[in-house]
């Protein structure tokens, strides 16, 4: 089978993405036949650097066998069980592990990123109720912020290309300022920024505390927004705020948790813990689809009642399956028996050093934080984040910018000559793209 025999198959019988599916006619499907570490393979054998790391998800490479191990291991045993009124060992081990990790426990688990947010929205709305406080139904997320596409996630998303066409389904929320750097006045500190964006959320929580349920956000990355980065001190201020209005803190950690930012989950670089904690994506390392939700002991009691309508009413039919769960308990021995922060750091330090390189580009706000690179370019060609794609992809590397923003985050296990590619190859592709 070649590559353009199964585009023309694809573009038959798939809806794509978060694609404009007539833009396929300029810029072509890539078939992928198998991966291996860092590497994509098409069919007729090209291969592409994945520094997107598949859509944030891959951690440990492709075709990595321990995770590969785990899931055949569990597949001989049980592959599917429902979750009401049974469980199993892997959601257990790994609902406990979790627990371990971030302070959380009670585990409620879902398929992908936005069911997680869907499922944190509800929780917190639901405790209110509860507690005898059901006019606490409305939620704040930061501007710029990216919670997932489903209606309920939509609603306190502010990115509006996701959000606009479908505004008249959606429940409105409020957004307050973000402590993104990028907006903060010339000569004002990162941390400066952080803590007048901190008193701006203040000034709005003293107001509608009363209405509030949750305040949802991403901690110290905002992803979608070109990744916005700001300082941790935000995070500390939110918890205080939160605290003190009787508001719920929801840690989006969908794409940042897992050692992306350098610590095992980015509230960790703020020393605070959330009322409700969002993971998806690297969670089982890229392999299969599974989130999960952890929340505190006071929320889980609220729901611990005779009356079926006091129960926590959600479900999913693969919730918490034991082959996505076995991926995640593989992905997270990894980071116990391989040091896999500390050798971030050093592969960090080793990408910053080549990085000098772009600094003959007209880049702008080079960033880093833990595995997460970003800069924007200065540019007239107003196709440039396609053109960059499609020069990249040429060149053997997959960057998929945000408008004007490059970015790398790619999964943890390059060498040193992975990381001179990764550089030098971005460099050449965007001067080909300006």
């Amino acid at each position: 089978m070649t590559n353009q025999q199964l585009i023309q198959r694809s573009l038959t019988a798939v809806w794509h993405p978060c694609t404009q599916m007539k833009q396929h006619e300029q810029y072509p499907l890539v078939p992928i036949q198998h991966g291996e570490g860092m590497w994509l393979y098409d069919f007729e054998g090209k291969r592409y650097l994945d520094a997107v790391s598949s859509w944030w998800t891959n951690l440990f490479g492709h075709n990595h066998p321990g995770i590969k191990d785990a899931i055949k291991q569990q597949l001989d045993t049980l592959e599917h069980v429902m979750l009401a009124g049974f469980t199993h060992q892997p959601v257990i081990e790994l609902s406990e592990k979790l627990g371990e990790l971030t302070g959380l426990g009670h585990a409620f688990y879902g398929s992908d990123g936005a069911s997680a947010t869907e499922i944190a929205l509800k929780m917190s709305f639901h405790f209110w109720r509860n507690s005898g406080k059901s006019g606490k139904n409305k939620f704040i997320s930061l501007q710029n912020s990216y919670h997932g596409e489903t209606l309920g996630a939509l609603g306190v998303t502010d990115v509006a290309i996701f959000k606009d066409t479908y505004a008249a389904l959606l429940t409105q929320s409020a957004q307050v300022p973000s402590p993104d750097w990028r907006l903060a006045e010339q000569g004002e500190s990162p941390e400066q920024f952080a803590l007048r964006c901190a008193d701006a959320l203040e000034q709005y929580v003293a107001t509608h505390a009363d209405e509030l349920a949750a305040f949802i956000i991403e901690p110290l990355v905002q992803c979608a927004a070109g990744m916005g980065m700001y300082h941790p001190v935000y995070l500390q201020r939110a918890r205080e705020i939160c605290d003190r209005y009787q508001v719920h803190l929801i840690a989006d950690e969908i794409a940042v948790g897992f050692g992306r930012t350098g610590t095992m989950f980015a509230c960790e670089q703020a020393s605070i813990k959330p009322d409700f904690m969002c993971l998806s994506k690297g969670i089982t390392g890229g392999y299969l689809p599974l989130s999960v939700v952890l929340t505190t002991d006071v929320i889980y009691q609220a729901f611990y009642h005779d009356e079926v309508t006091k129960g926590f009413l959600h479900s999913h039919s693969y919730t918490g399956n034991p082959l996505a769960c076995s991926a995640a308990l593989a992905t997270l021995a990894i980071f116990e028996t391989e040091d896999v922060l500390q050798r971030n750091r050093q592969k960090a330090e080793s990408i910053n050093m080549k990085m000098q390189v772009l600094t003959d580009l007209p880049t702008k706000r080079l960033r880093q934080q833990g595995m997460i690179w970003a800069f924007e370019i200065v540019t007239r060609n107003a196709q440039f984040s396609k053109d960059c794609y499609a020069n990249g992809l040429a060149h053997g590397l997959l960057l998929r910018p945000i408008g004007n923003t490059v970015y790398w985050m790619p999964p943890y296990v390059m060498n040193e000559s992975e990381i001179g590619f990764l550089v030098d190859t971005t460099a050449k592709v965007i001067k080909q793209s300006l």
